[in-house]
């Protein structure tokens, strides 16, 4: 599988945004899908997953703010942001995985990361 992620940018504390990833391959209905992110100087961390079923799961720190989503037939998963705090600054990974999980070690691919910066 591959991921391609797109859609970061800067935004305004309060504001939204809105993140995509697109996968190739014909397996992609299988997976797991999660956002992870990373802020300088940090560890990559989870921040949403989607099963294969569209069984949702959120760290707490975006439980409410954010959105995760998935489309089979067009072999997309996004993350919708809302209310964005200066905080949530990172690059963010779009990652595939084999189990339901939200730890990094799990996924197996990883897109390329997409620069979110939110401005107080």
């Amino acid at each position: 599988v591959q991921l391609q992620a797109s859609g970061g940018g800067l935004v305004q504390a309060g504001g939204s945004l809105r993140l995509s990833c697109a996968a190739s391959g014909r397996t992609f209905s299988r997976y797991t899908m999660g956002w992870f992110r990373q802020a300088s100087g940090k560890e990559r961390e989870f921040v949403a997953a989607i099963s294969r079923n569209g069984v949702t799961y959120y760290a707490d720190s975006v439980k409410g703010r954010f959105t995760i989503s998935r489309d089979n037939a067009e072999n997309t998963v996004d993350l919708q942001m809302n209310s964005a705090k200066p905080e949530d600054t990172a690059g963010y990974y779009c990652a595939a995985a084999q189990v339901v999980s939200a730890a990094v070690y799990d996924y197996n691919y990883w897109g390329q990361g997409t620069q979110v910066t939110v401005s107080s």
